[in-house]
Parts: structure tokens; C-alpha cells; sequence
């Protein structure tokens, strides 16, 4: 069994549905690779979903601005996991922000573990996961092929620059992360 907690981010209808703004395309390749990490973790696993705050401040509200479309309640069809990860996530974390190394994730990891990361996008969210996860000294795998970015070049420059954190992050596939 792989050591540490698997933490899926934002595998959400408004990253998968190709219609959405926020589209992933290589949404359904990182779903598969997903898919393949699960029984590899067992229990600890967490997921997480990005949801619009009530009241955008500061920064966020000229986000919005640009995004209005997604200035929706938490429990808006948008931010549902996808329904090949709805019946799978015993745990899930909401977050605005980015960013999931919340307390609640730092908890749960724990100091002296290891965070493995995947899902989208691999160039906002998972990177931001990553770095706040490293800065706090946290081993931190980002599973390469069970990820996806706004597109293939921003994923690509968001797993270059993760790897400029080693041996902080590392980035892996999934069958390294395996031992196949």
C-alpha cells in the first residue's frame, strides 16, 4: 500500500464539462489516473472542491467580475464532484481559495507526512496546493498523469515548476508512485 494521503483536487462537473469556461481537456485522463490511485490509498483520501465564497473580497472580487457565472452556492450542480468520484468521496473539503493546504488538511496530513496530489487544474490549484503544502515542509508527490491543466502547455510549465521545489515536491506518475 502507498504511504501518505492521497488529496484528489477539484474533480468537479465545471472542470469536466466541456462546455464550462473552466474546462480541463485532459480532464478524463487525469480521471483515469485517479481512478488508479484509489485503492492504492484506502481511507485516506480526501477530496476536495473549489466553491465561490458568499461575498467575494479583496482580490476575488475582480475575479468574479470576470467569472460571474460561477459565483454560485456551494451546492450548485457546477461544483459537484463528477459522478465517477460522487460515491467515492467519504471525505470532502470546500475551499475558495485556490489553494487546499487548509488547517484542516495540514491536520490531516500531519506534520511529519506525506501529501500525494492529484487532479485539475494542475496549473492553479493543484500548484497552489503544492507549494503551500512544501513551504510548510510537508513531503509533497504531484502525480503527474493524474493531473490536468488549462491546456497541455500549462501543465506542462506548472509540472517544470513544481519540480524546481525538489526535493521539497516531486512529481511522479502514476505507476512510480505504484512501484510498477
Amino acid at each position: 500500500m502507498t504511504t501518505g494521503l492521497l488529496t484528489v483536487i477539484d474533480m468537479q462537473r465545471v472542470f469536466a464539462e466541456p462546455d464550462s469556461p473552466w474546462a480541463a481537456p485532459r480532464y478524463a485522463e487525469a480521471a483515469a489516473g485517479v481512478r488508479r490511485l484509489l485503492p492504492a490509498f484506502a481511507d485516506r483520501v480526501t477530496f476536495t472542491r473549489f466553491v465561490a465564497p458568499a461575498t467575494p473580497t479583496g482580490a476575488w472580487r475582480a475575479y468574479y467580475r470576470q467569472w460571474p457565472f460561477a459565483l454560485q452556492p456551494p451546492d450548485a450542480p457546477l461544483w459537484r464532484l463528477t459522478d465517477d468520484f460522487a460515491d467515492r468521496a467519504p471525505n470532502i473539503m470546500d475551499a475558495p481559495t485556490f489553494g487546499k493546504w487548509t488547517p484542516e488538511l495540514a491536520a490531516s496530513v500531519g506534520p511529519e507526512g506525506r501529501l500525494v496530489l492529484a487532479g485539475v487544474s494542475t496549473d492553479c490549484c493543484v500548484l497552489s496546493t503544492a507549494l503551500a503544502a512544501a513551504d510548510a515542509g510537508v513531503e509533497t508527490l504531484v502525480v503527474s498523469d493524474a493531473c490536468a491543466g488549462a491546456d497541455d502547455a500549462s501543465h506542462a510549465r506548472a509540472l517544470d515548476a513544481m519540480e524546481l521545489y525538489g526535493p521539497l515536491i516531486r512529481v511522479v506518475t502514476v505507476d512510480q508512485l505504484m512501484g510498477t
